[in-house]
């Protein structure tokens, strides 16, 4: 006997297919052996897979989310958040404005905007740390300034350095965070604010290609750092994804658009 769970891959931080990051996404009525999960995760071979389940109403209602990277249960993750509330608006019939998701993070939240999706996520002001040694030659460029969280920030000189950087992504195992992001302020007059790429070899994504998390930082940062609210920003990866954001108190809202890239079917042993 087999069990055969439906499946989606869509690109998230997207305006069409082949761009922003791809995440798997799978619905359930009940949750599967941990193993299990990551399994699935692994078999896939994205950055990650979101599992989600209906909560019962008498709790609030809404989804508890999961995500997972090939090798790991992560804490937070916004472009498979971004993926799964695409899935549920335009899939799975799911009518409200607002979808409201459970998580290892707390309560998040995803609403329509035109035609954008809003994550609505915690704010993580990182602290300033010591530039060291360590994080140049991890980086492959001398950071102006260090600064830490769940995530390490390392700022550089402009756009290009991170555009440009060519990282050592043995080193970055050496240091103790989940990801470590390189950003700059972009090119005055151009059409983004900030720029960045995001490494996370420690849970196996060598380099993401577009991370809402890491905006979870970014956005109570730049947004100090430059004196704007809102920001436009662009992760530099080879696929390169688009984010709008804004801080918003203790939160942080951020915006993109997705593109449904595959429909299919897992095959399970029961």
């Amino acid at each position: 006997m087999r069990r055969s769970i439906p499946l989606y891959q869509v690109d998230a931080f997207a305006d069409a297919v082949f761009s922003g990051n791809p995440a798997a996404v799978v619905p359930l009525a009940s949750w599967l052996p941990d193993e299990t999960l990551l399994a699935i995760a692994a078999e896939n071979n994205l950055s990650e897979t979101a599992f989600f389940v209906p909560l019962p109403i008498a709790s609030g209602g809404g989804y508890h989310l999961r995500w997972f990277t090939p090798t790991f249960e992560i804490d937070l993750c916004g472009h498979a958040t971004l993926a799964t509330a695409w899935v549920l608006f335009n899939e799975l019939g799911f009518a409200e404005p607002r979808l409201r998701f459970a998580s290892k993070s707390g309560p998040l939240f995803v609403e329509r905007e035109a035609d954008l999706l809003v994550l609505d996520f915690p704010s993580w002001p990182p602290k300033r740390v010591e530039v060291t040694p360590l994080m140049e030659r991890a980086f492959g460029a001398r950071p102006l300034e260090a600064w830490a969280g769940r995530d390490l920030l390392c700022v550089f000189a402009d756009e290009d350095v991170v555009r440009h950087m060519r990282p050592d992504h043995a080193a970055f195992h050496e240091m103790a965070y989940v990801c470590n992001i390189a950003s700059a302020q972009a090119r005055p007059g151009g059409e983004f604010d900030i720029v960045s790429r995001v490494f996370c070899p420690e849970v196996g994504v060598p380099e993401d290609p577009v991370t809402g998390s890491a905006h979870s930082l970014l956005t109570p940062f730049w947004t100090e750092r430059l004196g704007k609210a809102e920001l436009r920003s662009y992760q530099a990866s080879a696929r390169g994804g688009r984010l709008f954001c804004r801080l918003a108190g203790d939160r942080v809202r951020i915006a993109g658009r997705a593109a449904l890239y595959l429909r299919g079917t897992l095959e399970l042993p029961e």
